[in-house]
């Protein structure tokens, strides 16, 4: 007898016995996952299969600096610059040589990592995207392209990697002749 039918004539929504069995089968897929995990946990496994964190790419020397580069330019120029950054401003800066500022490659080559992360359902569950628009992504390109930020020199028409300090101030208050 299913579990509704006893229960037909009860204040209880029918619906709930369904959200029940779901949530059954659901507890149920958990546990198996979770037995899966600690059962393969004790078995010894090689070094070289062990899970590596991606490195930070302010950590690596070349070739691999160049190859994690190349990587987090295809991920800037063909997901962040389209879908996320509007035409750069005197508010809204954005470098076409963003990759020139080492400020801006570790800043966001932390969002890229975070979003690698984030973005899978698997690891993060279905928030994830949300979380990392709002603890990642905004504050990064906040900072990235504020005036004050790593692409400040540049302008629309120049690119400009050692922006100049200003120089001395000349005063009324102090004379150079005296």
């Amino acid at each position: 007898m299913p579990a509704d039918e006893g229960l037909a004539g009860s204040d209880v929504p029918s619906g709930l016995f369904q959200n029940l069995e779901d949530l059954k089968a659901h507890v149920a897929s958990l546990t198996a996952q979770v037995k899966a995990l600690t059962e393969g946990h004790g078995k010894e496994t090689d070094e070289d299969e062990e899970w590596q964190y991606p490195p930070f790419i302010l950590l690596l020397d070349p070739p691999q600096y160049d190859d994690e580069l190349r990587l987090l330019i295809e991920w800037v120029e063909g997901v962040l610059v389209p879908g996320y950054l509007a035409e750069p401003s005197s508010d809204a800066r954005w470098c076409h040589l963003w990759f020139e500022h080492p400020v801006a490659v570790a800043r966001l080559h932390a969002l890229w990592l975070a979003w690698q992360e984030l973005t899978d359902p698997a690891t993060c569950g279905y928030t994830g995207p949300s979380v990392w628009h709002r603890d990642h992504l905004d504050p990064c390109v906040r900072e990235l392209r504020a005036s004050s930020g790593p692409m400040a020199g540049c302008t629309k028409g120049e690119h400009q990697v050692d922006h100049r300090m200003p120089g001395t101030v000349p005063s009324a208050w102090r004379r150079e002749d005296a």
